[in-house]
């Protein structure tokens, strides 16, 4: 177990190389309410060509915090502090959901250490309704009576595949009902960066699920409308928010030709 002590939290990441090891470096943020094992599919198949790097957001997985209320952007700023320790001078950057908002708030903040983006079910757009009301719902499901009482319908949107309910679920368990809850708060602080997002450059891959019910697909499509250096937009048929855990191989095969043309 790594942990690197960054903005006052020990932040738990895993790294399948070390600095100066000559090959480009992929750093994973996952999604909200997941850790950062959600990209072991990838992770595999990049490994061989690729330094990754994945690490849990605070109030997520194995990272210890302080569990102090923050935005995208502190967790950007972690990001690239990581990097930083980690002898990272750029990187392709993988984000999932909340990690994806991080990943476009790193490259608003530090162009020149971006070299691509990966985004699955992102946007860049704040919460609208009805998805914002069911978010503070979860959060305060979470609160008053645990994971126990939101998990059918957060685990039907968030994951949309039976056989990964249990793991996931037995995850939330194990937490307090407090983590969870601020994790949603977290969540829910997502600003407006349609007006900026224009302003990175580099190469980005949009994945998105068919049928996302968390983030539509009309607001992934936006986002890669809005890249101008975007490559074409993979739609993940029969996928809700999470289609890079949910589909490993149509996901999994966009990102490696993707980074491997590069």
């Amino acid at each position: 177990m790594s942990t690197a002590r960054i903005n006052g939290q020990d932040l738990y990441y895993t790294d399948t190389g070390s600095p100066g090891d000559g090959r480009p470096v992929v750093v994973f943020s996952h999604g909200p309410l997941l850790d950062s094992s959600m990209w072991r599919p990838q992770i595999e198949e990049l490994m061989a060509s690729h330094r990754c790097i994945a690490w849990d957001q605070r109030l997520h997985g194995r990272t210890r915090d302080d569990g102090v209320p923050h935005s995208h952007w502190d967790s950007a700023a972690d990001l690239l502090r990581l990097m930083d320790q980690l002898g990272v001078e750029e990187a392709a950057l993988a984000g999932h959901s909340h990690g994806g908002f991080v990943a476009l708030r790193a490259a608003l903040t530090a162009p020149g250490r971006v070299t691509a983006l990966v985004l699955s079910s992102a946007m860049a757009l704040e919460w609208q309704q009805p998805v914002a009301g069911w978010l503070r719902g979860l959060r305060d499901g979470f609160r008053m009576a645990g994971p126990g009482a939101v998990a059918a319908p957060l685990l039907s949107w968030l994951i949309g595949r039976e056989d990964l309910y249990p793991g996931w679920l037995a995850r939330w368990k194990a937490q307090s009902s407090a983590r969870l809850a601020d994790a949603v708060t977290g969540l829910l602080s997502a600003d407006d960066i349609s007006r900026v997002v224009g302003n990175i450059e580099v190469p980005a891959l949009v994945i998105h699920g068919g049928d996302d019910p968390i983030v539509p697909i009309e607001a992934g499509r936006a986002l890669h409308a809005a890249l101008p250096a975007a490559t074409g937009m993979l739609v993940v048929p029969g996928a809700v928010h999470s289609p890079t855990l949910t589909h490993p191989d149509p996901t999994t095969n966009a990102i490696v030709k993707f980074l491997l043309s590069r």
